[in-house]
């Protein structure tokens, strides 16, 4: 609640200054971290504009955040890597001042299988963001970004200062060129602002369970298995590998919940428009400074939903860190922002929107 009274007191007197609503462009913004971040933004009075080509989401995002907040945002069905097409959304819809850019693929097993699909998605639609935003006089780009690009550190946890490490994915090397790319621009016109937010592992869905986590076909991530597993439409999972060098064998991530995410996007935007960047490129670690391990969130998911996930061990997976967690104090005491949800509350929002989504099926 204390970042929800921040956002709401920060935005009130930005707003005193600022007559009309502020507009912000989230691409990708029907996808899981985006529709959750257009409903924190709706809910601090941004009016909120999406652009998605539903690649890896469901138009019923859509009515799921209009429940939410009492308001649908504009949407169109664009394809980020198509220049023209969101140079004429951006023609049409005058004034936006702040781009999200979600748009990306962004599951590390399939990119290694895909890795052509990884650098058109991801570099493509990040150079006509940048491009655009000259064009059509916006100011700033928050950039979702991953602590994919700190490969396996050399010390834990991982602060900002850490050095990125060769990627051991094309997701993640996509991540380093997109952040570079970024840089490179922003160091060529000192108009422009950015904040990169490298994120941990989100998980989870809004308290509501009217959004959540819900790909396309099978999962890529391991929390949407996790519940379809549970509730009998996969039949079993797969853990990959138990010999890491970790207490249980198993991968270590920092898992954080997805409002607690969505927040920080609210807040970074506010920090952009109000000015109050320290330079024009800013970088933030987001997430909850714990590491958890697959066999852990597995178990904590069995224990605070009372039921049962059949899994099994496999082979490790290629491209996978072992281990991984972030230090999160620059973005505490630089943003403001701090995650507040537990993992046993995050699992519980991830097993109620599973079994909304059922519920909805049926009928």
């Amino acid at each position: 609640m204390e970042i929800k009274k921040k956002i709401k007191q920060t935005w009130n007197n930005w707003r005193a200054s600022n007559s009309d609503a502020v507009k912000i462009l989230v691409t990708g913004g029907t996808g899981y971290i985006g529709s959750h971040t257009v409903v924190e933004l709706q809910q601090a009075g941004f009016e909120v504009y999406i652009v998605d080509n539903l690649s890896n989401s469901n138009i019923d995002v859509l009515n799921g955040i209009e429940k939410i907040t009492g308001k649908m945002p504009v949407f169109e069905n664009i394809d980020c890597t198509d220049y023209v097409a969101m140079d004429r959304f951006l023609s049409k819809h005058e004034g936006i001042q702040a781009i999200i850019h979600f748009a990306a693929s962004k599951a590390v097993g399939e990119s290694v299988k895909k890795p052509l699909l990884y650098y058109r998605n991801n570099v493509v639609s990040l150079i006509n963001q940048l491009e655009l935003m000259s064009i059509h006089h916006i100011k700033g780009i928050v950039f979702s970004s991953s602590c994919t690009v700190y490969g396996q550190p050399d010390v834990l946890p991982v602060t900002e200062a850490a050095p990125r490490k060769t990627a051991l994915s094309p997701y993640g090397n996509t991540k380093q060129i997109c952040e570079d790319i970024i840089m490179d621009t922003i160091y060529s016109n000192d108009q422009l602002k950015s904040i990169i937010l490298r994120y941990f592992n989100p998980i989870g869905a809004h308290p509501s369970a009217y959004i959540g986590e819900l790909p396309n076909g099978v999962p890529n991530n391991l929390i949407p298995f996790v519940t379809q597993t549970a509730a009998g439409i996969r039949d079993e999972l797969k853990v990959f590998g138990s010999d890491y060098n970790t207490p249980d064998g198993t991968c270590i991530r920092d898992y954080i919940n997805v409002v607690d995410l969505a927040k920080a996007h609210v807040v970074a935007v506010q920090r952009m428009l109000e000015n109050k960047t320290k330079k024009n490129v800013e970088i933030f670690n987001l997430g909850t400074g714990r590491g958890l391990s697959v066999m852990e969130i597995i178990k904590t998911f069995e224990k605070v939903n009372k039921v049962a996930v059949p899994h099994q061990i496999v082979e490790h997976r290629e491209g996978d860190i072992e281990q991984v967690w972030a230090d999160p104090t620059y973005a505490n005491e630089e943003l403001g922002w701090k995650a507040e949800e537990s993992v046993e509350d995050t699992l519980k929002s991830a097993w109620k929107w599973q079994k909304y989504i059922m519920k909805k099926a049926d009928k």
